[in-house]
């Protein structure tokens, strides 16, 4: 299922309980992650060459190195601050819409579990789960599993004979027998041509904002009809913005409508067990496929395709219903025009006539892969990289064309279904990555 309480519980919970929940929650990750700057300091060490690089460290970076560190004489490094993306690129206040059970990193032990942070922790927070909630959830998996991250960035990632150079942020070298990316989506936020020569003072992506607040105030238009656009689109409007929403769709995908309900919960657990996997990922029947990605992968190409598309089509979660419930919203329109106004405003003019002039539009657009924007891969190694629409052709282990080089996360997508683009994922991506790797070294 893609949502938990009704809104009726999930609007007491956000007004009386979430305020306080965020707030722990984000003192909680800031005190852990002053004293983890502090400790590593003293504990990097010379590095000169590694059997497994990972660069990332959002939930399948941090996955990947937990499964991989548990093979006896294996030199595992991974590099990236935690739980970056979803602390810095997506605003304060957003809920997780897949279900608690969807929801935990996958570990070797299975033992660290939303539940065990929380009992660990102290912290209190049910369906759906919250953003800042979840982010201290991932930085806590770091801290019991991977104390040694080291936060430096890897600005560039090339091949060297039949390893690969590393190049960190400051400077320094490595070499590495294989190399895992796992370095999430931020590079492939889609911004509409339209819109592309505004500057950010007039348009921006979801995934530029950690808070809405600036917007307090300011008329601003939200493009889109998926989960991205619909709950910024409430944030907005709860933050006193003064928001209209706009998408190309004939209608919104409300999640968990009566059919599905009714499969869910009115049917008993056998006929919910059936239908659905705990991954969490697609409508009924589907979501058994997608939650196997060896067996959906020798399905015809083009099943395939559809399958993928059926499963992570553009939809809201239903508790943002009441939330929008006063909030504008027009779908059926096509953008023609963008133009800039007097007074620092940007005009929007649509294939039905009608314009908007607002202070500011807020691209809900989502996310189209495309590798060759991973600015850290070197050139020689992109163009070797075998792609399908920008996405790479993965081999078992999520392995690229390039031996030794594996993608994980939503690159993997194509080659593995649209399980790689959610948390659940993780599941099978670290252990298939742990089967490769363990069974044959890298040329």
């Amino acid at each position: 299922m893609k949502l938990g309480l009704a809104w009726g519980d999930v609007r007491k919970s956000h007004l009386n309980n979430a305020a306080p929940a965020f707030a722990i929650c984000s003192a909680r990750a800031s005190l852990a992650t002053a004293f983890e700057r502090t400790l590593l300091v003293g504990q990097r060490k010379p590095m000169t060459k590694a059997d497994v690089t990972i660069l990332g460290a959002g939930p399948y970076g941090l996955s990947a190195a937990a499964h991989l560190r548990t093979v006896s004489g294996l030199d595992v490094r991974i590099f990236g601050k935690p739980m970056s993306f979803w602390q810095y690129n997506m605003p304060k206040g957003m809920f997780l819409r897949s279900g608690w059970d969807a929801t935990h990193i996958a570990d070797p032990a299975r033992s660290l579990t939303l539940e065990t942070y929380q009992a660990a922790s102290g912290a209190h927070f049910s369906k759906p789960v919250p953003l800042e909630c979840f982010v201290e959830y991932g930085q806590w998996y770091q801290r019991q599993s991977l104390a040694d991250l080291d936060q430096r960035n890897i600005s560039r990632v090339e091949k060297a004979s039949s390893d690969f150079q590393i190049t960190l942020s400051d400077g320094e070298t490595l070499r590495s027998r294989r190399v895992v990316i796992a370095a999430g989506i931020r590079s492939f936020a889609w911004r509409p041509t339209e819109f592309e020569n505004l500057e950010s003072a007039l348009a921006s992506h979801a995934c530029d904002h950690q808070s809405v607040s600036r917007f307090v105030g300011r008329q601003v238009l939200v493009i889109g009809s998926g989960q991205s656009a619909l709950e910024s689109a409430a944030l907005l409007h709860e933050s006193g913005a003064e928001v209209e929403v706009v998408g190309r769709a004939a209608r919104i995908n409300w999640l968990q409508g009566w059919a599905s309900t009714t499969l869910h919960w009115k049917l008993g657990s056998v006929v919910r067990n059936l239908l659905y996997a705990p991954t969490d990922v697609g409508p009924a029947g589907i979501s058994q496929l997608t939650a196997r990605p060896d067996v959906l992968r020798k399905l015809p190409r083009g099943l395939q395709d559809k399958l993928r598309k059926r499963a992570v089509r553009p939809a809201g979660a239903r508790w943002l219903v009441k939330r929008l419930e006063t909030v504008p919203i027009r779908l059926g329109r096509q953008v023609i025009s963008v133009t800039t106004v007097a007074g620092g405003r940007v005009k929007v003019g649509f294939d039905d006539g009608s314009d908007r002039t607002i202070d500011h539009v807020l691209l809900g657009t989502g996310y189209r892969v495309d590798i060759s924007k991973y600015d850290f891969l070197s050139e020689e190694l992109k163009n070797s990289i075998s792609l399908h629409n920008g996405y790479p052709r993965l081999r078992a282990g999520l392995e690229t064309s390039v031996d030794g080089l594996h993608i994980l996360g939503a690159p993997a997508a194509w080659s593995f279904g649209p399980l790689m683009q959610f948390v659940s994922g993780t599941h099978y991506a670290s252990r298939a990555l742990l089967r490769s790797i363990a069974a044959k070294p890298a040329k």
